[in-house]
């Protein structure tokens, strides 16, 4: 059975699995496919072509698939994919994709957007992520798997916030924060590992050992990141979180924010 108040307003290709249930005054309209058991609440509006996942539930007054704030689209058709048992609060904003950037952005599976949360055009959100109360985020942003950022803060178009992550709130992320590290500050720097976090997604500890190893050869010591790099790979190559770190790093194009430590 779906459930759609008589209020909501329903217009183009929309396609409800079983037991959806769309609330009162929402409105979808576009191409729009919504797996089953999936809850929408009050006053949501679906716009363009959005595909949500199974067992999600989007609260009051969230706006999904609008079209991305930038001054170049001109109403191409690009889209918006959410996973299964995604949690969307109170009026988060989820924009679509632009053609001159993957043309999709993706909120991964059981991801969490607290209330007024902002993930812009082209993002990537993967699995199991969380953003708090106010995080926005700018156009071409990734967010890792597990990931956590605070409230109030914001991360700068084209950055990356690394799988394991934490961002502290109130926060200002204009570099690629590392896998497994937590950053924080108007301009964020790193201070050490997300040891909490770690432990809570079962990293035992000798891995979190590990990992704070790496931390300290690559963003305390005096070595050069290429030699860092290289002794990493020479002593616990055999790691896959290592050589996440590594890969992160290797790949980043905005640059790696800088241990507190070192920032001055």
């Amino acid at each position: 059975m779906r459930k759609v108040h008589p209020t909501a307003i329903l217009s183009g290709e929309i396609d409800l699995e079983e037991d959806v249930e769309i609330g009162p005054y929402s409105v979808l309209e576009g191409s729009i496919k919504i797996a089953k058991r999936t809850k929408i609440g009050a006053r949501v509006s679906i716009k363009g072509e959005v595909q949500i996942g199974s067992h999600c539930k989007i609260y009051d007054g969230a706006v999904i698939g609008e079209e991305p704030q930038h001054l170049r689209y001109a109403g191409e058709r690009t889209k918006v994919i959410i996973g299964d048992r995604v949690i969307i609060r109170e009026y988060v904003t989820i924009h679509r994709g632009t053609p001159f950037g993957t043309g999709i952005t993706v909120i991964g599976d059981d991801v969490m957007l607290m209330a007024y949360a902002h993930v812009a055009h082209d993002c990537i959100v993967k699995r199991g992520a969380i953003l708090a109360n106010c995080a926005t985020l700018g156009g071409h942003v990734e967010v890792g798997e597990y990931a956590f950022i605070g409230g109030l803060s914001a991360v700068h178009q084209w950055a990356r916030v690394g799988d394991y992550a934490m961002v502290g709130g109130v926060s200002g992320v204009s570099l690629d924060i590392p896998p497994f590290t937590r950053a924080s500050g108007q301009h964020a720097h790193l201070y050490g590992i997300n040891t909490i976090g770690l432990e809570r997604r079962g990293f035992s500890k000798e891995k979190i050992n590990i990992i704070k190893k790496a931390y300290r050869i690559l963003f305390r010591s005096n070595l050069l990141r290429r030699e860092a790099i290289e002794l990493l790979l020479k002593d616990y190559g055999e790691h896959e979180e290592i050589l996440k770190l590594v890969e992160f790093i290797q790949s980043s194009k905005r640059g790696v924010a800088r241990d507190a430590g070192k920032a001055i």
